[in-house]
């Protein structure tokens, strides 16, 4: 991974991650607005293992807006993810609140640099990866850090909360 990237000036996560002195590195890769999963997308036009590139999610938790990021490959246990967070029970938020409340559109909201800080969980199998792949804030741009960089920048809960 590259040494600490200057700033990009470019989107919320990286200035975000530029202004917490934060190793990364930017990914850009030509969005087909045709393609059926942003993060299934991402991975092969990065040339990147699907299970380090990580979708970010927002769901309700008894109420209340929740980030899950996990592998893209893989699916959302809304179970785990309610039991992570210490509530009862899950279901997926309305993209237009996602929206709102991120600042960032469908398929580029990225857990870091979000207009309203949610509380986090990333997927336990981050942690056996160097690094991994997120959402830079937009379609066609990730960046890659330390799963534990990301953890802490957006502190997150490291739960099971994948499956398949």
């Amino acid at each position: 991974m590259a040494k600490k990237a200057k700033k990009t000036g470019g989107t919320p996560a990286t200035v975000a991650l530029t202004a917490a002195g934060a190793e990364f590195a930017v990914h850009a890769y030509e969005h087909d607005p045709a393609a059926a999963s942003y993060g299934e997308e991402a991975a092969q036009a990065m040339g990147v293992s699907p299970d380090r590139v990580f979708k970010t999610l927002v769901a309700e938790v008894d109420g209340e807006l929740t980030v899950a990021v996990v592998p893209v490959a893989g699916q959302l246990d809304l179970k785990a993810l309610a039991a992570a967070v210490g509530g009862k029970r899950a279901a997926m938020a309305d993209p237009a609140a996602a929206e709102r409340t991120t600042g960032y559109v469908r398929g580029g909201i990225s857990p870091l640099g979000q207009r309203k800080r949610l509380r986090t969980v990333l997927d336990a199998s981050a942690s056996s990866h160097a690094t991994i792949c997120v959402s830079a804030g937009r379609r066609g741009l990730e960046v890659e850090l330390s799963p534990a960089a990301l953890a802490e920048l957006t502190s997150a809960v490291v739960a099971p909360i994948g499956r398949g």
